[in-house]
């Protein structure tokens, strides 16, 4: 369709992109596959396993068929550098229908303690910049005539910093995470001659929480949650719950309140390697016009130094 109306098109920013303009809606990208991309919404997510660099991408397209919906793609590196302390860097692109595009580059810095015999906790820092880009050229009205809304006249493109925060309580079997990954709010479009379409990123709230439920040897259960809030908006809720065969093969469902049913599935290819897909279909009412979200995830271990020839290194589960 080369002519959209304008109003159309205004319409499907409002309702799908991610940095909302009348700031009522929830802003930062979601992730069926959550667990495993932890550093992302977490600066202070840890492994504790010295010598290993962990290495991390997931690429996720939303509400596939409906009009300019959202494509996110993210990649994460991190790795202790001693028993205290994690470094880590993250990088994620949020794509709205080619009109609104958000990238955010962040390093986290994380410092771990013990609790206990088995336990550690962590707490984290995040800071960098979201490099916030529009592209309004393709808005065009049926009758050819410019955008009645000034804020439109213009694309935009500004950058913001960031920080974040967060803790981290874990073991190889469970974890509890709550973090706030961007603690600073930001104007993405201002008021203009009096027109108001101003965009506010909203600090929003993680809280996360996983278990592996031992059933025999080679079977385990792994149900984990997370719960995003953000002002303005209902608080969003995914449960999730994965059986993990002889350590390889994991499949399982989720749930988010109000929103899609998921399916997940993942194989660990070698004992460095594993891949996974998500697939999430949609009972909110954009079901009618979607068919479904797909999420697709590689995660990759690099052993730095040889140490695994020496020593056998604790399965991580998430």
């Amino acid at each position: 369709m080369k002519h959209l109306n304008i109003y159309h098109k205004i319409a499907a920013l409002l309702v799908l992109a991610l940095v909302s303009l009348q700031s009522v809606a929830q802003q930062d990208p979601q992730f069926t596959q959550y667990m495993y991309n932890m550093s992302v919404i977490n600066p202070a997510y840890a492994t504790a396993n010295e010598g290993i660099l962990n290495l991390g991408g997931l690429y996720r397209t939303q509400w596939v068929g409906l009009e300019g919906a959202p494509k996110t793609g993210t990649f994460f590196a991190h790795t202790p550098v001693n028993d205290k302390i994690e470094l880590g860097i993250s990088f994620t692109n949020d794509d709205i229908g080619d009109i609104v595009s958000e990238n955010n580059i962040y390093a986290d810095f994380a410092y771990v303690l013990p609790v206990g015999i088995e336990s550690k906790i962590s707490f984290g820092l995040k800071a960098g910049v979201t490099l916030f880009d529009t592209n309004f050229n393709d808005l065009m009205l049926q009758s050819g005539g410019s955008s009645s809304d000034q804020a439109f006249d213009e694309n935009i493109s500004k950058a913001f910093p960031n920080l974040g925060v967060g803790a981290f309580f874990f073991a190889d079997n469970y974890y509890l995470g709550i973090s706030a990954p961007n603690m600073l709010s930001t104007k993405h479009i201002e008021n203009e001659n009096g027109i108001t379409a101003t965009g506010v990123e909203n600090v929003h709230y993680f809280f996360t929480g996983g278990y592996v439920f031992d059933i025999d040897k080679n079977l385990k259960l792994k149900p984990a949650f997370l719960a995003r809030a953000v002002k303005g908006a209902p608080m969003a809720v995914d449960v999730t719950a994965n059986v993990l065969i002889n350590e390889k093969l994991e499949a399982g469902l989720g749930y988010r309140l109000g929103d899609a049913i998921s399916g997940l599935v993942n194989f660990r290819i070698t004992p460095e390697l594993k891949v996974g897909y998500a697939y999430d279909f949609t009972t909110n009412n954009l079901g009618d016009y979607n068919s479904g979200s797909h999420e697709i995830f590689i995660l990759f271990d690099v052993d730095l130094f040889g140490f695994k020839g020496g020593y056998d290194r604790s399965p991580r589960f998430f």
